[in-house]
């Protein structure tokens, strides 16, 4: 077993740069559908789990105390609501749309599968709506927020990847619908032109990071985790004892992304590189959650799934209403519901598909969920604890 702390940062580490190094560098297609996410949690799991990785760790401690605040501030640093909405219109109620229809979805799906569900599954269904809203790093930080459990966290990147693999064509095959879907929402004749003209306007090329860039960036990330570490325990926590709705927990995931957007209106939005940096130390942070998880939570994998089916049918829903009630044209719809099921990875490939130049638009879209993931994904956990008779 592998015990030093320093070891077991090297092992974390690894295994995230190893699986993303593999799907580069042989291609194989299996990473199109099974992302690298899933092997990164996996692999952790069964390493620990046959004993290689300890059950403890203060790598575990400094990941979650330290890794996750830092993130959430490096992530929301590039967030940018004024160019979506210049740039997507009416495209972005749209999203909006779909973010409600996750956020209803969530404890519809849960009220038919919860009864097969352990008690505390409605903190995985809150994680996985962090992932849906937003991205792979909401998912983490609402994991925490929530505490939820290793193997209902585990539970959620399997959903993920498979709701993933299925809805993706959906969206792909859309655009062979275009012109009966927009006859359909009666969209303007110059919507898409109008929209490629605003998008242009928004394109900026950003520049290679220097050495003070990233100095400045762990600074600031270093600087709002304390702050927030520091003042989150002073706060009240909210709701019945046992039965907490906000907790210290909680309180700390809501002041980093508050005051990570608070910053994402400052100069600092313009430091180059935040999103990289953020998304390297979300992936070691679940191959450290992968390495708490135990296998027992398997079992619960098709009542898992099958909620999580209900769950995005009730979000497409919700985003054919919104193109037909704001008269959004198809390429727009497909896009929004990327931006939220997908995040920043999977709506650049629906908008090349559909069309190329909203590839920035895209962009822009996913970047809007990961401000209102972390929030939402906590209300959607409530609902869902509530539906299920949980208090």
């Amino acid at each position: 077993m592998i015990e030093s702390p320093g070891a077991v940062l090297a092992v974390l580490t690894g295994v995230a740069a190893f699986y993303f190094w593999l799907a580069r560098a042989t291609g194989w297609k299996i990473f199109k559908y099974v992302v690298p996410l899933i092997w990164i949690y996996a692999t952790p799991m069964v390493l620990r789990n046959v004993g290689v990785l300890p059950d403890s760790s203060p790598t575990y401690d400094v990941l979650r105390q330290y890794g996750l605040p830092m993130f959430i501030v490096l992530l929301l640093l590039a967030v940018d609501v004024g160019a979506a909405v210049r740039v997507m219109g009416k495209g972005i109620l749209v999203m909006l749309m779909g973010t409600a229809g996750i956020v209803l979805g969530a404890p519809v799906g849960y009220f038919f599968v919860h009864r097969w569900l352990s008690p505390d599954a409605w903190r995985g269904f809150g994680a996985l709506a962090g992932s849906w809203i937003g991205g792979t790093g909401n998912m983490a930080a609402a994991a925490a927020a929530l505490d939820t459990p290793a193997d209902q966290f585990g539970l959620a990147v399997l959903a993920d990847t498979v709701i993933y693999v299925g809805w993706l064509p959906l969206l792909l095959v859309s655009k062979n619908f275009a012109d009966r879907f927009n006859k359909w929402t009666g969209v303007a004749d110059d919507r898409l032109e109008r929209m490629e003209a605003a998008a242009a306007l928004e394109v900026k090329e950003e520049k290679p990071p220097a050495v003070r860039h990233v100095l400045y960036l762990a600074a600031i990330a270093a600087g709002v985790a304390w702050f927030a570490g520091w003042l989150a325990p002073l706060l009240p926590e909210i709701g019945r004892p046992g039965r907490e709705v906000i907790t210290t927990g909680t309180w700390a995931v809501l002041l980093v992304s508050t005051l990570g957007i608070l910053l994402s209106f400052t100069p600092a939005k313009k430091l180059p590189s935040s999103h990289n940096l953020a998304m390297a130390i979300v992936y070691v942070f679940v191959a450290r959650m992968g390495a708490v998880a135990s296998l027992e939570g398997l079992a619960q994998a098709p009542a898992f799934l099958l909620g999580t089916a209900i769950w995005i049918a009730v979000h497409g829903v919700f985003c054919l209403a919104g193109a037909w009630l704001f008269k959004v044209d198809v390429h727009s719809a497909a896009i929004a519901s990327a931006a939220n099921v997908g995040g920043a990875a999977s709506a650049p490939v629906v908008a090349a598909h559909h069309r190329e130049s909203l590839v920035p638009v895209s962009i822009l879209m996913a970047l809007l969920g990961y401000a209102m993931g972390n929030y939402l994904a906590i209300v959607a956990a409530q609902l869902c604890r509530w539906v299920g008779g949980g208090g």
